[in-house]
């Protein structure tokens, strides 16, 4: 598992690591069913503490991203609760959103960035032919 934590960066060591699991489940390079590494192994193989990646895992299970369990650990099992996940969408937006109108980034802008990233992420989960 590939995971590039930023040491100089200002947020948070178990954010950057929850947001790259986010990433790679939706490029399809850990899919519904994949285990993920132990919290002993990851925090070793990444070189944070094994409490960070512990709260990682935690804001996963939380979102509905990950079980865990005691046996197999985290494992990737997407909850597909589309309600909620608008809730926080729309909740993460508006910050995102608002933060662009104080930096004056025009609409348009806002918009052809979200489609862009958006194709981007679709076309990774497309496989070649």
């Amino acid at each position: 598992m590939l995971i590039e934590i930023d040491f100089q960066s200002e947020e948070a060591l178990y954010m950057q690591l929850r947001n790259q699991i986010v990433m790679m489940i939706a490029r399809s390079m850990i899919q519904e069913g994949d285990p993920l590494p132990s919290v002993r192994q990851l925090a070793g193989d990444i070189g944070i503490n094994m409490h960070t990646v512990n709260k990682a895992y935690s804001v996963l299970r939380e979102e509905g991203f990950v079980t865990i369990d005691r046996r197999r650990g985290a494992v990737i099992a997407l909850n597909n609760d589309c309600q909620q996940a608008r809730e926080e969408l729309r909740e993460r937006l508006q910050v995102m959103l608002a933060k662009s109108i104080c930096k004056n980034i025009p609409k348009e802008d806002i918009h052809a960035m979200m489609d862009e990233i958006y194709g981007e992420l679709l076309s990774e989960n497309t496989p070649s032919l």
